[in-house]
């Protein structure tokens, strides 16, 4: 059974920091392209960061330069470090998962966990 599971959320003023992490387990993680995606209230799901198994990092042109996404095999996690938070980082963070980064492949989605960044 896979699981992905989210900590890390919550409740941050602007200009400050959260670190996101996102346990896998049930996957062959290492071979797996890691995402976080977020989903504020009346908008659609977004892609914010993703590293690839080999390492290789892609964000957001709106979280490049504050946020930093990365991966421990060893403990089967992937992290992202948000810094310099704005109100707009509001959202639900959702930690994915796909094998080689493949639509041949199933995708795997977290629960999710909630960042607030008042205004």
């Amino acid at each position: 059974q896979v699981q992905l599971v989210e900590s890390g959320g919550g409740l941050v003023q602007a200009g400050g920091s959260l670190r996101l992490s996102c346990a896998a387990s049930g996957i062959h993680f290492s071979i797996n392209h890691m995402s976080w995606y977020r989903q504020a209230p009346g908008n659609e799901r977004e892609l914010v960061a993703v590293i690839s198994s080999g390492g290789s990092t892609n964000y957001a042109d709106s979280v490049r330069g504050r946020f930093t996404i990365s991966r421990d095999n060893l403990k089967n996690t992937v992290y992202l470090q948000m810094d310099m938070l704005k109100p707009e980082d509001t959202a639900v963070y959702y930690c994915h998962a796909q094998q080689h980064g493949s639509n041949r492949y199933p995708e795997y989605w977290g629960q999710g966990t909630q960042v607030t960044v008042p205004s």
